[in-house]
């Protein structure tokens, strides 16, 4: 037979003692390799066996499990908003439990929490719920692009989310190259301003979004063009863009997310430029 160890980490890390039990291990058993160091207990009944990802430990000490950005991000799924502790779900008829540091942001929702990391569905039902649509929007555009929701998957989320939310799955791409695209489609979209995705220009390339037909919007995110040899490039398709015809308005990380009036006024501007000129 195999030791709570090594079975606990078959499971995944993480094993109900009522599981263990129910394939031959006792609670004496189970005490007893607590007390050498072999297993821990995470919280009555809960045991684990390391390494094991900090935040889902502290999910699993709150009683419950890792949600919302917190799961995006271990996801690797672009997020807008910060996660300053583990987000946790604990179901919307349970209190959480007390632990060492806790930092946690509790979400009382419907359903029973499975232990360790809630689903992808359920995460971004979540995050929907606790960040916002607009953020709910790029986290989902995001997953689509990674190739992580299904075609069922994505009904699944639609048919969870509120009636008046569900036009945002509607709305949805999966061509978006980043979380800031996304962002930005969303607010245009939102004040009535329509745009051409991922467009490729001959003699420029492929451009993030066309408005009016003459104006070039292109988002430059935290972690792209910090370099010189990428700033050129930028350079070289701008000037052929506008040998073409195009106003280029390019906006990085900061100015979409912490400005946004200033980007929305600038690309106001440019589309009553390009009507004066059509």
């Amino acid at each position: 037979m195999l030791s709570a160890a090594d079975t606990i980490r078959r499971m995944g890390g993480l094993a109900r003692g009522t599981d263990l039990q129910k394939i031959g291990f006792t609670r004496r058993a189970l005490s007893r390799a607590v007390q050498r160091g072999d297993i821990a207990r995470i919280r009555d009944g809960v045991f684990a066996v390391g390494p094991l990802d900090r935040h889902v430990l502290a999910a699993t000490a709150h009683g419950g499990a890792l949600t919302c950005v917190s799961v995006l991000r271990l996801t690797g799924i672009w997020v807008l908003s910060p996660a300053p502790g583990p987000h946790v779900w604990i179901g919307s008829d349970h209190h959480p439990l007390l632990h060492t540091d806790c930092a946690c942001v509790t979400h009382y929702r419907r359903g029973r929490p499975p232990l360790g990391v809630a689903p992808l569905e359920s995460a971004l039902v979540h995050y929907l719920r606790c960040a916002g649509d607009e953020a709910f929007f790029a986290a989902y555009e995001s997953a689509l692009r990674l190739g992580l929701l299904s075609s069922a998957a994505r009904t699944r989320i639609r048919e969870s989310l509120p009636a008046t939310s569900r036009w945002l799955i509607d709305l949805a791409r999966s061509d978006a190259d980043s979380g800031l695209e996304s962002l930005l489609r969303f607010r245009l979209h939102v004040i009535g301003i329509g745009l051409d995705c991922q467009v490729m220009i001959n003699g420029v390339g492929r451009v993030d979004f066309v408005l009016a037909g003459l104006v070039i919007l292109e988002t430059d995110g935290k972690e792209n063009h910090e370099g010189m040899t990428n700033r050129h490039k930028d350079h070289v398709r701008d000037a052929a863009a506008s040998a073409l015809g195009f106003e280029t308005l390019r906006f990085d990380y900061a100015q979409v997310v912490y400005d946004w009036p200033t980007v929305q006024a600038a690309i106001l501007a440019a589309l009553t430029r390009s009507r004066d000129r059509a």
